[in-house]
């Protein structure tokens, strides 16, 4: 009974108005940038937190008011890496948008294909995503596109639009022979079957295309800037510049040490800002990446071990050392079927070394200082966008429901394809 009362007030505060301006009142906040408030208000004006503390004093006039005693309020979560709004069914080709032609497309943009009917968006919002870093690719490309961080309610993705292009995402080339690989967009291996020595080959062919692709972007690059007569505008190579001038950070899918290495020397001699993805073995090369600052986004803690000798609890255990070495941790569901689960990756690793603030962190706080919109979103302080999820307990557990959603002080409709289905057959004869 108390349950369907709480979520009779949210429906009933929800009706009362739909503008972005409202005081949150009564509530426990967990700012994630400091310790949690109790018996708290939070003031939004146009959108925007105004003031959070336990005396406010709201403005003068008639402002909606939203009651949350008994509830607690965290920043939305952010899903640091997933094609939601590009592929619908995975096995019907007509509702995957996905997996371009071409080793090189930098100029491509994925939030312009974004489906906002998508089933997947409301299934997603509902466990207290807010926001994603929409990833363009997977197939067999190098550098598939610009991913786009995107707010994941709006009418059409011009209103879900945070970033258009967030960051670049690539692939470094693999010695795979067909094992296991990390998370973060796939793509081809090594040689399945043709043993090391292809393997190497293979690796080394990707690589040396990289390179050349880099080289005539630097080319290009430099002949605008000297403004060569007669150059003709090339996409690709435009797209290019804010990257070859640190402007837009890459984010490169890698799993294991040795490629890891290679990966982070040859950004480092071409100067990028990076950001590595799908990390599963990185050795020795944690002190490295701490030190150089490279943030990285991790995968799935719902998997196998990379090798079939890894200890058990590789997958579980990653984050906690990533963070305890001082590497910056997000995670990513670098899927769709199972984006919901983004808060419960972070959840998995909490038992296994990873610190339950650093866990909450990676998935608000930590991914939009990684994407560089730290500043807007990620916690709840005075001056930031209300992107704001109202629970009945602790986000990052299963049993937790969020009971209601503020995009940019927006209230946003909870009720997805998985509630429907739910009202229709316990209201079956």
């Amino acid at each position: 009974m108390m349950r369907l009362a709480w979520i009779a007030l949210a429906a009933g505060t929800l009706m009362a108005g739909q503008d972005n301006t409202f005081l949150l009142r009564n509530a426990t906040v967990y700012p994630v940038s400091g310790p949690k408030i109790e018996n708290a208000t939070i003031l939004v004006v146009d959108g925007k937190i105004v003031e959070v503390g336990v005396k406010v004093t709201p403005p003068k006039g008639k402002i909606k008011i939203v009651e949350g005693k008994g509830l607690q309020v965290y920043p939305g979560m952010i899903d640091s890496g997933s094609p939601i709004g590009l592929s619908e069914i995975s096995s019907v080709r007509e509702t995957n948008d996905v997996g371009e032609l071409g080793d090189f497309n930098p100029q491509l943009r994925s939030i312009i294909a974004v489906n906002p009917e998508s089933e997947h968006i409301p299934v997603v919002r509902a466990n207290g995503i807010t926001s994603v870093m929409v990833l363009p690719g997977g197939g067999n490309g190098l550098v598939y596109g610009q991913i786009s961080l995107m707010h994941l309610s709006g009418w059409t993705w011009e209103e879900m639009e945070i970033r258009r292009g967030a960051a670049l995402q690539m692939r470094w080339p693999t010695y795979s022979m067909g094992g296991r690989g990390g998370g973060g967009g796939g793509g081809r291996g090594g040689a399945a079957g043709g043993g090391m020595a292809e393997a190497k080959r293979v690796h080394d062919q990707q690589v040396k295309l990289i390179q050349e692709f880099f080289e005539q972007s630097r080319a290009y690059q430099l002949a605008k800037v000297a403004g060569t007569p007669g150059l003709k505008p090339e996409l690709k190579f435009e797209a290019m510049i804010p990257v070859l001038e640190g402007k837009l950070p890459v984010m490169i899918t890698v799993a294991r040490e040795r490629e890891i290495k290679e990966a982070v020397e040859w950004a480092t001699k071409e100067k990028l800002k990076v950001v590595l993805a799908g990390v599963r073995r990185p050795g020795k090369m944690t002190e490295e990446l701490a030190k150089r600052n490279i943030p990285v986004i991790l995968g799935s803690t719902f998997e196998v071990p990379l090798e079939d000798d890894d200890p058990y609890d590789e997958p579980f255990s990653l984050p906690g050392e990533l963070q305890k070495a001082g590497v910056k941790i997000a995670f990513a569901s670098f899927g769709v079927q199972f984006a919901r689960n983004l808060p419960y990756q972070a959840a998995q690793a909490v038992p296994f070394g990873l610190p339950y603030d650093e866990a909450l962190k990676s998935v608000t706080l930590n991914a939009a200082e990684i994407w560089g919109v730290a500043d807007q979103y990620g916690s709840i302080e005075k001056g930031k966008w209300a992107d704001l999820i109202v629970t009945d307990g602790d986000p990052l557990e299963v049993k937790t429901s969020v009971r209601m959603m503020f995009v940019k002080g927006e209230p946003v409709d909870l009720e997805s394809k998985h509630t429907r289905l739910y009202k229709k057959y316990l209201a079956r004869p």
